[in-house]
């Protein structure tokens, strides 16, 4: 019997770690626990659960709901205008994609509309920077480059935060065939110059380098906090680069962009109005101008989660509550919650079918953190994807 020890042999870690470039296996994967399967889901539970909470504690300052009223006057809807209201939701999700064709060299209305319903879903359900990697890798599989697609992302962004700051001073001329309160005009100028300063923010970005530069290092050192692997050089250097182009594309794209995203937000309010409408809120209790007007006068609401639910959801009762009366609320309370239906619930699901149909076209990708990085590795689609 042989009393030599066992040693190692020298391609093998001491410390018994597989390393795969030796040609060893991998470590199969940790069998994942309850709290890994339940985790993605906490953060969207509590986002939910605290805009209800805001939502109720000012609900309450209307008065109680008649929930049984409120059931009553969803049954008014009938198949042919839930089919309406998909409509105009589907109007809405085409104008909300137009500024990322003009803004992305090379994409498509169609895939940017996939684009943006697959980063909402991710962005809903999984942690950061799940949105982006979704993102990312579709530019990928399209053979877009991944750093002007995420360029145009920003700039998309930008236009939208400006939009969203300038619908209250649409919503006061709106409400100025009527009547409008000072503090409305006042709440609308305030937001006005919040879209001024973004708006003044694109330009100095698109007209210097220094400043380009500054954007490219910031992004760089949020992402590394998920993939440490990121250079902030190379990202400063991408966006300067991009700069460049950018200069000629806010030209042409800029005022396209605003356009789109503007009527976005109105088809957005056309939707709930058409959805007060259903349910039974005729034009004698509220207008077309009332719902409108205020609802645009609201709209900055939605820089919250989901949204603005429940908070933008309880300021529209109030004002509603306020101009019809209060025998009307559930009503009213019925036609925000197919308003919210649509225009959250209905994203989401269309979201969740982009992203499997996405996958089911590009069996062979992989969504991982290395995609948080849009650098120019691995650009341009494989010769799979080519064939079909």
């Amino acid at each position: 019997m042989s009393h030599t020890a066992h040693v190692p042999s020298p391609e093998v870690p001491a410390d018994g770690i597989d390393d795969p470039a030796l040609g060893y296996p991998e470590a199969p994967p940790a069998p994942r626990t309850v709290w890994g399967r339940l985790r993605p889901l906490v953060r969207p539970a509590v986002i939910v659960a605290v805009s209800v909470a805001v939502g109720w504690i000012i609900v309450q300052f209307v008065g109680a709901i008649d929930w049984g009223a409120v059931a009553s006057a969803l049954g008014r809807i009938n198949p042919v205008q839930f089919v309406v209201l998909l409509a105009l939701l589907g109007v809405r999700q085409t104008f909300n994609a137009v500024p990322l064709t003009r803004f992305v060299p090379g994409l498509t209305l169609g895939r940017s509309v996939q684009n943006d319903l697959s980063a909402n879903v991710v962005g809903t359900f999984a942690p950061p920077p799940g949105d982006v990697v979704i993102r990312v890798a579709q530019f990928r599989s399209w053979g877009v480059n991944p750093v002007d697609g995420m360029a145009g992302v920003t700039l998309n962004m930008l236009a939208f935060y400006s939009i969203r700051f300038l619908a209250p001073t649409v919503g006061v001329l709106v409400l100025a065939v009527q009547e409008v309160d000072r503090g409305q005009v006042v709440a609308a100028a305030g937001s006005a110059l919040i879209a001024v300063a973004v708006l003044v923010g694109l330009w100095l970005v698109a007209r210097g380098d220094a400043l380009a530069a500054l954007l490219g290092r910031t992004a760089a050192v949020v992402v590394r906090r998920f993939k440490p692997t990121v250079d902030p050089q190379s990202w400063s250097a991408a966006v300067v680069d991009f700069r460049g182009r950018m200069a000629d594309t806010l030209r042409s794209g800029l005022l396209p962009s605003l356009g789109a995203l503007l009527l976005m937000v109105l088809t957005d309010g056309a939707i709930l109005l058409a959805a007060l409408r259903f349910v039974g809120v005729g034009p004698d209790l509220l207008s077309a101008v009332d719902v409108l007007g205020a609802f645009l006068i609201a709209y900055p609401l939605t820089i919250m989660p989901l949204a603005g639910f429940g908070i933008l959801d309880a300021a529209l009762l109030a004002t509603f509550v306020e101009i019809a009366g209060l025998q009307y609320e559930p009503e009213i309370v019925a036609g925000l919650g197919v308003w919210r239906i649509i225009t959250i619930g209905g994203p989401l699901a269309l979201g969740g079918a982009t992203v499997l149909l996405w996958r089911r076209r590009n069996p062979g990708r992989s969504l991982t953190h290395a995609d948080a990085d849009p650098g120019p590795a691995d650009v341009g689609p494989t010769p799979a994807e080519q064939e079909e």
